[in-house]
């Protein structure tokens, strides 16, 4: 359990003290009780909003009850003192001890440290890359990807029970260009010469293989028959090759989805007929006209048709939204309201990881997710905005219809899978990121890579060298040794798990690579003061006491940055080359 569990714990120890005194009611809400690090660390180690929340509930004001609660937190054995600051902020100071019993734990739970229960085994369904399966992933799949697949580790370690999802667009127009597109390759397999790919299909080389697999299956069969009779066997082999490409350069990444739903089976299987039913049952569906589109010039002619709508309105939407189009065929907002009620049926949670083109949606989804669950299950939806490709100042254009974009694959066989992933999440998901092949290898602080993975490394190395100056590392070290300025680098390394939960509850991965990248500063400035004071270096010859006790500091840091690492998917480097 981390210090900060261990005083949510102590606190709310003290309130239950209130409480049978009388001066707290019974069942007072505590749940927006917090304990975390004070904004200014003058003003101590700890800090607590206790009063601020309950005094409203228990009828008094906010520094008449940090008052009360004060001189119960001072009775604490670690605890040196406690301020009430402002209206009723309450700032609490330990003792030294208090942090080197933290470095111990950090040490002796290793990879447990810092996990958490507050999804309390929570089912989370978390959906991330669902690319149109018509070609290979580009560096705006690959962010999401990571985005997606880092969140459900996050989320793991949080405490709740995830489930990642693809869900394969199978069923529009799209895959019937892929069909089309699989069989002009097909016609070229068999010796004819398509010249130009024409306007409107896939050019991309990607599709010579899936057209020599239907060359070798099918022979001649299909060069002259009418399209009806090729297209559905030709959607479907092409949309499974896609797959197993797209599953490949997931692989490279080391991102395995647990399941893979269909569009196309959604339908088939009355899913989406089903999800309209509940949501008529409910005077939610009916049968209208929506109003004249106001992006239509006055001018442009305009015919109202009758559609089968979702009063979506209802939710916050702005207009109502068609479940099918004039002709009865699923739109697909219909079809996407039946798969998220699919999901909704195994887990209390909903997260889907979209590209920042889709916030047009993300509200009638919603809508259709509460009126389905009666608000029993929610939804998040995170918008993961471009990458922006650079090499020697030049953008690279990514186009999948034009057949010139710079795929996953191209980028991690380049710069590898650590650093692709590190770099996916450098920013918040929902702002542009800038990728450029150039610096993501720099050797320098500007590198959040390198900064991180060098912290690990140099500790690596502080670990050897210690090994071959015979210094003893199964005894127990004398962390009283340790100065201010190297217990500060343990309350930073304490952090850990608040920011594991908060960025878990957020849905927000890019806190973790925040957290590392600033825990790795901390411990470069650490070390680089044994460049001008060569006694406050972390080996020293002549005292393999104070050695021992700043290399079990050093091995703690590591401990949180290979943890933190994790989460991201990425593995710490034990030495730099």
């Amino acid at each position: 359990m981390s210090l900060y569990a261990q005083y949510a714990a102590l606190l709310d120890g003290v309130l239950d003290e209130l409480v049978s005194e009388g001066a707290l009611p019974q069942g007072i809400e505590r749940r927006n009780v917090t304990v975390e690090p004070p904004r200014d660390a003058s003003h101590g180690d700890l800090a607590t909003n206790a009063a601020m929340v309950l005094a409203k509930g228990a009828g008094t004001n906010p520094r008449a009850l940090a008052e009360a609660i004060k001189p119960k937190l001072e009775a604490l054995p670690t605890v040196i003192s406690v301020e009430v600051a402002g209206p009723g902020f309450i700032n609490i100071r330990l003792q030294p001890d208090a942090w080197r019993d933290e470095l111990r734990t950090i040490l002796r739970e290793g990879d447990e440290y810092g996990l958490s229960k507050i999804g309390a085994n929570e089912r989370v369904n978390v959906e991330y890359v669902s690319a149109n399966p018509t070609g290979p992933l580009h560096m705006g799949h690959c962010r999401g990807a990571v985005v997606g697949d880092s969140l459900a580790r996050l989320l793991e370690a949080a405490g709740f029970r995830v489930t990642k999802e693809y869900y394969v667009n199978d069923a529009g127009a799209q895959v019937d260009t892929l069909a089309r597109s699989a069989h002009l390759r097909y016609r070229e397999a068999l010796g004819e010469d398509i010249g130009e790919i024409p306007s409107g299909l896939y050019p991309g080389d990607y599709l010579k293989p899936v057209g020599t697999l239907l060359a070798a299956e099918y022979g001649d069969k299909y060069v002259s028959a009418p399209e009806s009779e090729w297209l559905t066997i030709f959607r479907d082999t092409a949309v499974s090759a896609m797959l197993d490409l797209i599953r490949h350069d997931l692989g490279l990444l080391n991102i395995h989805h647990d399941k893979f739903a269909s569009e196309a089976e959604v339908q088939r299987t009355g899913a989406a007929i089903k999800a309209m039913d509940v949501l008529r049952e409910k005077g939610l569906v009916y049968e209208g006209v929506l109003e004249r589109p106001k992006s239509l010039d006055p001018h442009d002619e305009w015919e109202p048709v009758e559609l089968t709508l979702f009063r979506s309105t209802q939710f916050g939407d702005d207009q109502d939204r068609p479940m099918k189009k004039s002709d009865g065929s699923w739109t697909y907002f219909g079809t996407d309201a039946a798969y998220h009620w699919q999901k909704a049926q195994d887990a209390a949670h909903l997260v889907n990881i979209w590209g920042a083109d889709h916030a047009g949606t993300v509200k009638r989804v919603q809508s259709a997710v509460k009126a389905l669950t009666d608000g029993r299950v929610d939804l998040d939806v995170k918008l993961v905005n471009m990458v922006r490709l650079f090499r020697a100042g030049e953008p690279f254009k990514m186009s999948k219809r034009a057949g010139d974009f710079v795929t996953l694959a191209d980028v991690v066989n380049e710069v590898g899978k650590d650093v692709v992933r590190f770099m996916m999440l450098t920013k918040r998901a929902d702002t542009p990121l800038d990728f450029d092949f150039a610096k993501v290898v720099e050797a320098s602080k500007d590198n959040p890579v390198f900064y991180v993975q060098y912290a690990h490394a140099r500790i690596s190395s502080l670990k050897r060298k210690a090994a071959d100056a015979g210094l003893d590392l199964t005894r127990p070290a004398d962390l009283s040794l340790l100065d201010d300025e190297e217990l500060a680098l343990v309350k930073r390394a304490a952090q850990y798990s608040r920011v594991l939960e908060s960025a878990a509850m957020a849905h927000e991965p890019h806190r973790i690579a925040f957290f590392l990248y600033d825990l790795a500063a901390e411990f470069h400035a650490l070390w680089n003061r044994g460049n001008d004071d060569p006694s406050r270096r972390f080996l020293l010859d002549n005292n393999p006491q104070l050695s021992r006790a700043r290399l079990e500091l050093a091995l703690g840091i590591a401990q949180i940055i290979r943890s933190g690492l994790a989460l991201m998917g990425v593995a710490a480097a034990e030495e730099m080359r």
